[in-house]
């Protein structure tokens, strides 16, 4: 698939004060694409489309470049200690994505631009660590490198990261377009990590992201690079013929990571779950979606803040943690293995 380009930008009017939101404004100009102001990132509206499914598609072809006023990073437990905010919105249409919930209306793509303030606070809680390792899940509510052909935050990021002495970096993305990230100082300090499921999953929930090949493309070239290697495999969602599918994924994961140096590699692996206003609002974006959400089928846990969501049985889920565990072992027996419920 090709890199995204938004059909639609919106710039806060602070944010050219700042290099980069000159540049892209400048970039998209260029590219002839319609450019709006808007007073805050938080405040858009006017996206086009005559009803709300139209408008949620055209929300996730909209590119809004903005200023991250509050510096204060949210925790993103357990995979980091703090999540670095380099933007917000996906372009990818996964049926089962919690952001369908965690952004609400507001599903956009924003990158934000001050991008030395952003450093500056990680900086700050990197000190107040020391001298324990700070990790930094960068833009967990995104998929940050399906936009930094465009922006170069990541890149940045990656290279500030590979810069300091307690610092490390991770992230995760379904895209393949990486080619710019393969000569960033990186110093060994980000893993990069891809998002992989069976041919079931990406066929039937995933459009408008990378093609499994082109992942595995990617990877190569991330690890050929230097960087530390990881995969998520989320959701691991018991579909008809589940363990065959499951099995050729690793069989085929193994087969074009030949020749590569696996040292460290990681896997984190995560159960399909779903919570009943993260179904009302899949059912009504995508209504012809295959993704079984059946509550009888089901077993409820208590979540955070008081929002339960629906889980496997006990019996299937310990089914599936076996299996997946077993297919791992059995191809990369030295790997790292995060199990999450």
């Amino acid at each position: 698939m090709k890199p995204f380009i938004p059909q639609l930008v919106y710039i806060e009017p602070q944010a050219l004060e700042y290099p980069l939101g000159r540049e892209l404004k400048e970039k998209f100009e260029k590219m002839n694409i319609e450019i709006r102001e808007t007073t805050s990132h938080n405040q858009v509206r006017n996206i086009p489309g005559d009803n709300e499914v139209q408008k949620y598609r055209n929300a996730k072809s909209t590119l809004v470049v903005g200023i991250r006023r509050t510096l204060k990073f949210d925790t993103s437990k357990p995979s980091a200690e703090y999540a670095i905010p380099l933007a917000t919105g996906c372009m990818g249409h996964c049926h089962y994505c919690y952001l369908q919930t965690t952004l609400g209306s507001k599903p956009y793509i924003r990158t934000y631009v001050n991008l030395e303030e952003i450093f500056e606070q990680a900086s700050k809680y990197m000190e107040e660590r020391r001298p324990e390792l700070t990790r930094f899940e960068a833009a967990c509510t995104s998929d940050i490198v399906g936009i930094d052909h465009l922006t170069h935050s990541l890149k940045k990021t990656i290279e500030f990261i590979g810069q300091t002495e307690y610092g490390q970096l991770r992230f995760v993305t379904k895209y393949h377009h990486v080619d710019h990230l393969l000569d960033a100082k990186h110093n060994g300090k980000t893993r990069f990590r891809f998002s992989v499921n069976s041919r079931y999953v990406i066929k039937n929930f995933e459009p408008g992201t990378s093609s499994f090949d082109d992942r595995l493309k990617a990877a190569r070239k991330v690890a050929k690079a230097g960087y530390p290697l990881g995969f998520i495999v989320a959701p691991i969602y018991m579909h008809e013929g589940w363990r065959e599918g499951y099995h050729e994924l690793f069989q085929r994961l193994s087969k074009s990571l030949e020749g590569i140096n696996l040292e460290g590699l990681t896997f984190e692996l995560i159960q399909h779950r779903f919570t009943k206003p993260a179904k009302k609002v899949i059912e009504k974006r995508y209504p012809k979606s295959k993704l079984e959400m059946d509550e009888e089928k089901r077993k409820y846990k208590w979540g955070r803040y008081g929002i339960g969501k629906y889980v496997y049985l006990t019996e299937e889920a310990k089914d599936l943690e076996t299996t997946i565990r077993e297919y791992i072992n059995s191809h990369f027996p030295e790997s790292e293995v995060q199990y999450f419920t």
